[in-house]
């Protein structure tokens, strides 16, 4: 089994491209089969400098490393696909066309379906397709396990080479999958539309047509609309930088989409792998819940050991930030949490006294007194007949300025007994 992921280099990597890459690899590796990865830049007007290399870092970030690597700006300086489209050509099923693009955003894809210079026999221009008439075209989805197919009186005659000679899409591509021996395509939903053009493709190029397969769409919890790059936040190295850790990220979207036999919900890469059957792809669109990638996330966070921990957070390996961390882990659900439920054992905090409920100095008078004399303090509290929660809520805010915090006789003893009584001498 061969599959491949091959992006546009046009930006950072989108969560749903992320998942396309994770499904094309763990099919091929659950089978020993390779795993390309393909950059296909051959729309140079879309390209964004850099995000080619990019996307190679963050897939490496998740473990997604390839056996094999392609450019395909780079296989067009070798002529390959001007040779297969010329024998498109000379066989009758393209023509060129000196049509200006009624549209530049669609590369001259025009409302008609059949072009008006297929029959004029020209020599020069952009090359299209020439789809025949009164056919059907077919294939049976691995994803969705059903047949789809079209009439070819639907379908339009595509652009495969443009008038610049780069070759679009609909020519690179199936070019390509069938030179690289790419055995399965799993691709965005979103080309599903275009599936009938790449079909006449391989059949004309002498195939074989490899077995495709369209992920369902993922949704927005919010909108119940397809993820959108303006509403909603769809790029990996958004979620990195917010603190999610590439296991559980990987993980999660693993799940949305495809599901297991029984209902496990943690699995490694290689898991995932030793794992996958293509029948447990979902044919209804997953929904994007942040909550659940919180759960998974926090999960991966406390199977860290504290040491690494500390690396993920950039921390100093130190008594002090051990404590800390030890101390937090559990409460995290992002990498990014941490300093908000931690800044005050770094600083000393900005107490709001409106946060104090009654008898608050009378809290800390005791409380004072019950740490300079190295005291359980809930003796303080039975001797005074203080209420528990009251006490040691007025105990909290004094000491870390905020309601909700670790447990603060053990943020108490990190911060040390000098330190503690400075900070509830001053309030009061």
């Amino acid at each position: 089994m061969r599959t491949r992921f091959a992006p546009s280099p046009t930006g950072f990597l989108h969560i749903g491209g992320l998942r396309t890459a994770l499904y094309a690899y763990v099919m091929a590796k659950h089978e020993g089969g390779e795993f390309i990865l393909r950059i296909e830049d051959t729309d140079q007007k879309r390209e964004v400098e850099g995000s080619a290399e990019a996307l190679q870092v963050t897939l490496k970030k998740f473990g997604l490393v390839w056996d094999e690597f392609y450019i395909q700006s780079e296989r067009h300086k070798s002529g390959i696909y001007k040779k297969a489209v010329e024998r498109l050509v000379l066989d009758g099923h393209a023509f060129y066309c000196n049509c200006k693009p009624k549209n530049a955003k669609t590369e001259g894809f025009s409302v008609e379906l059949r072009d008006p210079c297929r029959d004029k026999n020209l020599t020069s221009g952009a090359i299209k397709l020439r789809v025949p008439d009164d056919e059907i075209v077919k294939y049976k989805d691995f994803v969705h396990k059903k047949e789809i197919s079209w009439n070819t009186n639907t379908v339009y005659d595509a652009t495969l080479l443009k008038s610049d000679g780069f070759p679009t899409y609909h020519l690179a591509a199936m070019t390509d999958d069938i030179d690289m021996k790419i055995t399965h395509i799993i691709r965005g939903h979103d080309w599903m539309p275009s599936t009938p053009v790449h079909l006449l493709v391989f059949k004309y190029l002498g195939g074989p047509t490899p077995e495709i397969g369209h992920p369902t769409d993922i949704l927005s919890a919010e909108t119940g609309k397809k993820l959108s790059k303006r509403r909603d936040s769809v790029f990996c190295e958004q979620f990195l930088e917010e603190g999610y850790l590439p296991e559980a990220l990987l993980n999660f979207i693993f799940l949305l989409g495809w599901a297991p036999k029984d209902n496990r919900e943690l699995y490694s890469l290689k898991e995932m792998v030793d794992s996958f059957d293509p029948n447990g792809f979902q044919d209804a669109n997953p929904k994007f819940f942040r909550d659940k990638l919180n759960w998974f996330n926090g999960q991966y966070i406390r199977k860290l050991s504290v040491d690494n921990l500390l690396e993920k957070l950039e921390l100093d390996n130190n008594q002090k930030n051990k404590s800390i961390v030890a101390l937090i882990q559990d409460r995290l659900e992002k990498l990014s949490d941490f300093k908000m439920l931690t800044k005050f054992f770094f600083e000393k905090p900005e107490v709001d006294a409106k946060l104090f409920g009654e008898n608050y100095k009378e809290h800390l008078t005791k409380a004072i007194e019950g740490i300079q004399n190295n005291r359980d303090l809930m003796e303080v509290v039975k001797e005074n007949n203080f209420k528990t929660g009251d006490f040691f809520m007025s105990l909290r805010i004094a000491i870390t300025g905020m309601k909700f915090t670790p447990p603060i006789n053990e943020s108490i003893e990190i911060l040390g007994k000098e330190e503690a009584l400075e900070r509830l001498k001053k309030l009061i």
